[in-house]
């Protein structure tokens, strides 16, 4: 499960088994000013390409299933004519196989939550780090 906002992305690696998810890691990061500025897709495409080569050694010879609410990264992958960034990252995730799944916001909000954290608390003047 991953999920992007205006200045972070948020994954959750899991494994299934019998029909339940069972959680192996959390992890979350801040995207550079310049990202910030990607397209909603290009952000989304983002956070499937930081978290592939995050877990890469833990995907590697698996099927990867990728659950996100953005329906658009499905025809994404198939789509010839991209911009050139867009293009690169789909080469990187062909070593793959894999599935991404369309998943209403509601039932992806584990990754939807590590997304939205803040960062820094300029109010308060403390700063948050995991």
């Amino acid at each position: 499960m991953c999920d992007a906002s205006d200045y972070a992305v948020g994954a959750v690696l899991c494994k299934r088994r019998d029909k339940k998810l069972y959680v192996i890691y959390y992890d979350s990061k801040t995207i550079k000013e310049v990202q910030q500025n990607y397209m909603t897709t290009e952000k989304k495409l983002l956070t499937i390409v930081y978290v592939i080569k995050k877990f890469r050694s833990y995907l590697i010879c698996s099927k990867v299933i990728i659950d996100s609410d953005h329906s658009m990264l499905k025809h994404l992958l198939d789509k010839v004519n991209s911009k050139p960034q867009l293009i690169w990252w789909v080469l990187l995730l062909q070593e793959f196989v894999l599935e991404i799944q369309d998943t209403k916001g509601t039932e992806n909000m584990v990754a939807d939550h590590l997304s939205q954290l803040p960062t820094s608390l300029k109010d308060q003047g403390e700063c948050l780090t995991y």
